[in-house]
């Protein structure tokens, strides 16, 4: 009975075992590549993925990598017999280097309704924010209010900040310093140097640090806090309203030239910006959303800071290697 029954099953299996193949490769695949907080069960990911499913017949695999540095230089690497389709997670700082290696295609949309001044062919944004350095209210009633006050403190005052080779936290660091004291920035950072306590890879490693109280303020970004305020219900942390004002981090997607799925692809940056994705975004990837959610915002995100400071992407790509090489040599 056994034999004649796994001969059944053997027979079964031969027979319709192409078909189940079939049917289980009949939905297309759009691979996205990101950066692990993205992904992770806890960020945006799973449920922009859910999302855009249920509309595009499609299955969406995330790839993902420890940052959008990371991320990035993977798709170099691979270059055009890379996997990916989707590029989510650069951001204004990297999309210049990015849009040089002649990997990614024009998105060929027209966003509507952005609060942001759109204009860019190539990527497409889908939230953003301010660096700044996040301090817990209970310990440090008085944070420093510019970077000069901060220098000013005992060596003993300490923060926590992130590799900006290896961190877009870290490489808005150093154009905000370059933003705001030009000239004056390798002394900003040699002033910086004894409040240092390490510097991390990534911004996670870094926040952890902070959360244990390893030090008095951590890079991060102005909408930390409502993180704090909204999944923790406390209201302790807040960022130091630094006078020389704020530099935005965009975070951006883009569509690869080699994509297998380019249809696919621009509905899936499109869909980004949609309303439905947009009320994901900010309790998940704690950034403002880039369209006005009106009351689906918590109030604890507040207001954008006032006074921003920008820097256009061609002097980025003129000045960012001599800024970052010389902010490290500050430090050493």
């Amino acid at each position: 009975m056994h034999s004649v029954r796994l001969f059944a099953l053997a027979a079964f299996a031969t027979v319709f075992a192409p078909l189940a193949a079939s049917l289980a490769t009949d939905k297309p695949v759009l691979e996205v590549y990101t950066y692990d907080s993205f992904a992770a069960e806890w960020g945006p990911g799973p449920a922009l993925k859910q999302g855009f499913e249920k509309t595009c017949g499609c299955t969406v695999n995330f790839t993902s990598a420890e940052d959008a540095i990371s991320t990035l230089r993977k798709v170099q690497l691979e270059g055009t017999t890379t996997r990916a389709d989707v590029l989510v997670g650069l951001d204004t700082a990297t999309a210049g280097e990015a849009r040089s290696t002649g990997l990614f295609a024009s998105h060929g949309l027209a966003p509507t309704g952005l609060e942001l001044d759109w204009t860019d062919p190539t990527f497409i944004p889908f939230d953003y924010g301010y660096f700044a350095f996040v301090y817990n209210k209970q310990k440090l009633p008085s944070p420093p209010i510019s970077f000069e006050a901060l220098i000013a403190k005992p060596d003993s005052f300490k923060i926590v900040i992130q590799d900006p080779r290896s961190s877009t936290p870290g490489l808005g660091l150093v154009f905000w310093i370059a933003a705001a004291y030009g000239d004056r920035a390798p002394e900003i950072w040699a002033g910086l140097k004894p409040h240092i306590l390490t510097v991390t890879k990534g911004w996670s490693e870094s926040y952890d640090l902070f959360l244990k109280g390893e030090a008095d303020m951590v890079l991060s970004y102005t909408t930390s806090p409502a993180y704090h305020a909204v999944a923790e219900n406390n209201p302790n942390y807040a960022f130091a309203p630094f006078s020389e004002g704020f530099v935005p981090q965009v975070e951006v997607a883009g569509l690869l030239k080699s994509s297998q799925q380019p249809e696919l692809g621009k509905a899936f940056l499109a869909y980004l910006m949609s309303v439905d994705a947009q009320k994901v975004i900010p309790t998940t990837n704690w950034m403002y959303p880039v369209i006005d959610l009106g009351a689906d915002l918590p109030a604890a995100f507040g207001t954008p800071p006032e006074k921003v400071l920008t820097i256009d992407e061609a002097t980025i790509a003129a000045k960012s290697r001599d800024w970052v090489d010389a902010a490290l040599a500050a430090l050493q």
